[in-house]
C-alpha cells in the first residue's frame, strides 16, 4: 500500500467523493447483484479522443451483446470510463480511483505510459489490467504482475515494419517517436533496424499533444530519408505527412498500430498513402467471424458506431473480459483474484482471432501490415 500512496502523491489526486468518480454505479455489492463492473481510463478528449472513443465503443458492444443474454447467463456487464485526455498523470489518477471501486478488473486503457506508471496499483490492489491499447514494452517486462496484454508489443510490430522496408530497398530511415514513451520502445525499434543492417538517419522526438510539428517536418526533410517510421498517435502523423507532402517529399510513411483508425480516416480523406501495422484482423474482412460479429454487435450500442481497427480491438478486449467473467462465475467465485486466475490460463478463439494466455501474459501473436492507397483502400 505504500507504493500506492506514493503514486497517489505523484499524480496529485484530488479528494473526490467516490460517487463523482464512479459514473453512477450502484453501491450494491457483487454478491447481491448480477452486474459485473469493469473500469477504463481512456482519452475521450484531446488529440487522441477518436482512439479512446473507438476503444470504448468496441468494449461497450461486446458488453451489450453479453448483457442481452442475462436471462440465460445471470450476468450483466457494465463499463465505467474515466477521461484522461491522453495524459499520463490523469491516467494514473483514474486508475487509483477505479481501484477503489468494486470493478472486478480494468481494461482497454489507451495511455501506455499511464498504464506503466500505474503498475504498482494493479499489483497492490490485486486487480487485473486487460488489453491496454498500446504496445508499450514496459507493460511486457519481466516481473510485471496482474497485466494481461492482448495486442503484441511494439517490438513485434517493428520487426514487421523494418523487414518490409528492407525488402523494398529502403536505406535511409527516419523515425518519429513520442518523447514521453519508455526508452525500451525506441531501443526496440533501433534493434529491429540493426537486425536488417539499417540505422536511423534521423530520430525525432515529439510531444503527442503538441499543436505544431513544423520543426519535426523540417528536420525529417533535411535528412532526406527514403521512408519515415512513426510510433505516435494519429494527429502528429497527419500533420507531419501534410507538411512533408507540401514539400514534395517522395518517400514512404510507415505507422505503428497506435495511430489507430483515425490515421486511416484522415489520410484517406486527403488521398494520401501509408503502410500501417495492425494487431487485429482487417475490419473489412467480414468473412472473419469475429469481424462480422463485431459489426452486428456495434448496432446494439449506436447506429453511428462503425467498425474500424481500433473499435475491433476494443471489441476483442470486451469479449475476452466476458469469457473470463463467465469462467470465473462458473467456478462459484467471481472476484478480482479469481478473474485474474482465469485470465492467466485462458485459451480461446473468438473466430479468426486466437487468444492464449497460458504460461504468460501475452494473449495474441497477431500482427500484419496493410497499405493504405491514395483512394482509401486497404491493400497488400
Amino acid at each position: 500500500m505504500q507504493r500506492r500512496a506514493l503514486l497517489r502523491a505523484a499524480s496529485a489526486v484530488p479528494t473526490l467523493g467516490l460517487g463523482a468518480m464512479m459514473g453512477g454505479w450502484s453501491s450494491a455489492s457483487r454478491a447481491e447483484s448480477r452486474v459485473v463492473r469493469f473500469g477504463q481510463s481512456a482519452s475521450m478528449t484531446g488529440g487522441q479522443a477518436a482512439y479512446g472513443q473507438d476503444m470504448r465503443n468496441g468494449i461497450a458492444a461486446a458488453f451489450a451483446a453479453a448483457s442481452a443474454q442475462e436471462g440465460r447467463t445471470g450476468l450483466r456487464f457494465e463499463l465505467s470510463t474515466l477521461d484522461d485526455g491522453g495524459l499520463r498523470a490523469n491516467c494514473m489518477k483514474n486508475v487509483l480511483a477505479l481501484a477503489d471501486t468494486d470493478a472486478v478488473a480494468m481494461l482497454g486503457l489507451t495511455s501506455g505510459v499511464g498504464a506503466e506508471a500505474s503498475l504498482p496499483v494493479f499489483e497492490d490492489a490485486r486487480i487485473a489490467l486487460l488489453g491496454t491499447a498500446s504496445g508499450n514494452l514496459g507493460l511486457r517486462a519481466k516481473g510485471v504482475k496482474n497485466v494481461y496484454n492482448l495486442r503484441v508489443g511494439h517490438d513485434a510490430e517493428y520487426r514487421r515494419m523494418t523487414g518490409y522496408a528492407k525488402d523494398f530497398g529502403m536505406q535511409r530511415v527516419g523515425i518519429v517517436y513520442m518523447g514521453d514513451a519508455a526508452a525500451s520502445n525506441l531501443e526496440a525499434l533501433k534493434k529491429s533496424l540493426a537486425d536488417v543492417n539499417l540505422a536511423p538517419k534521423v530520430s525525432v522526438a515529439i510531444d503527442r499533444n503538441a499543436a505544431n510539428f513544423d520543426a519535426a517536418a523540417r528536420e525529417l526533410l533535411a535528412a532526406k530519408p527514403d521512408c519515415v517510421m512513426f510510433t505516435t498517435n494519429a494527429e502528429p502523423i497527419c500533420k507531419i505527412v501534410e507538411l512533408m507532402a507540401a514539400a514534395k517529399y517522395p518517400g514512404l510513411y510507415y505507422a505503428s498500430s497506435y495511430s489507430g483508425q483515425a490515421l486511416i480516416d484522415k489520410l484517406s480523406a486527403r488521398q494520401q498513402s501509408c503502410v500501417m501495422s495492425v494487431v487485429v484482423p482487417r475490419p473489412s474482412s467480414i468473412s472473419t467471424p469475429v469481424v462480422a460479429q463485431c459489426q452486428r454487435d456495434l448496432a446494439l450500442v449506436s447506429k453511428d458506431a462503425r467498425p474500424g481497427v481500433t473499435t475491433l480491438e476494443g471489441y476483442i478486449v470486451g469479449r475476452i473480459a466476458v469469457e473470463a467473467a463467465y469462467a470465473a462465475q462458473s467456478s462459484g467465485r467471481l472476484s478480482r483474484a479469481r478473474f485474474g486466475e482465469v485470465l492467466s490460463a485462458l485459451r480461446t478463439d473468438l473466430g479468426g482471432f486466437p487468444v492464449d494466455f497460458a504460461g504468460g501474459s501475452q494473449g495474441s501473436r497477431f500482427v500484419d501490415l496493410i497499405a493504405l492507397d491514395r483512394y482509401g483502400r486497404l491493400v497488400g
